[in-house]
């Protein structure tokens, strides 16, 4: 525990069989007081690995996608008592270093929300290995979420975020997609109730085994983060 808030990092996992150990690895020792990673049945054997090593290991039976996936990951830390829940991606892309820097932000700044920026330096995404269409497409959307729902964010799209339990007691993930837009729904949650959302630079890498998702579904994931902006801004949805 640190200043009597208990730690968990959760890890939703899809196909993260060759990347697991290093990135469960990298996580600070003696910061997390539980590790759970959610298999959101995998095609390869993360299972396998991830039951090797010191964590709570829960397995879709089937496929639920990557909001579905939180949604358990959240409840599993809840479960367990958590009260600083940090997501990681287990394909290692975002560096865990930054672990201690969120979790402090929380536990000593008071804050109920910590967002990883890839794009607050911006070079050092580029030089992370983030491709050029990527890079653009995420100032693009970012540009136009802010316009949007009144905020100054520098990347509406990090994987890499920290809770408070504060925050699942005003706001009802329940609601949100199963899918990739989930990550802006709660943007927009945060935002409805007023709740700040700090942000720290981090640096990631992108490399062959880490996953990505392509130009198609890219432009899908755009449409639907704009989509689900516009609902909120009209009314046509409450949050």
């Amino acid at each position: 525990m640190i200043n009597g808030n208990k730690i968990a990092v959760v890890m939703p996992a899809y196909n993260a069989e060759k990347t697991l150990v290093r990135c469960y690895q990298d996580i600070p020792q003696g910061l997390a007081d539980i590790v759970i990673l959610v298999d959101d049945c995998s095609r390869d054997n993360t299972v396998e690995v991830a039951r090797k090593l010191p964590i709570i290991v829960h397995r879709h039976e089937r496929n639920l996608g990557y909001g579905g996936n939180q949604k358990t990951c959240y409840r599993l830390a809840f479960e367990h008592g958590a009260d600083v829940i940090i997501m990681l991606h287990p394909d290692h892309q975002y560096d865990p270093k930054f672990i201690p820097e969120m979790v402090k932000e929380i536990t000593e700044n008071k804050e109920l929300v910590v967002f990883g920026s890839r794009m607050i330096n911006r070079e050092h995404a580029l030089a992370g290995g983030m491709p050029r269409w990527k890079f653009v497409f995420n100032i693009i959307l970012t540009k136009f979420g802010n316009i949007l729902l009144g905020t100054e964010l520098s990347e509406f799209h990090s994987g890499f975020r920290a809770y408070h339990r504060k925050v699942f007691e005003v706001t009802d993930i329940r609601r949100n997609s199963d899918n990739f837009v989930f990550d802006t729904q709660m943007i927009i949650q945060l935002k409805d109730k007023n709740i700040k959302i700090k942000e720290i630079p981090i640096t990631t890498r992108y490399f062959p085994e880490a996953s990505q998702i392509g130009l198609i579904p890219s432009i899908r994931y755009g449409c639907g983060i704009l989509y689900h902006v516009f609902l909120y801004k009209t009314g046509l949805t409450k949050y």
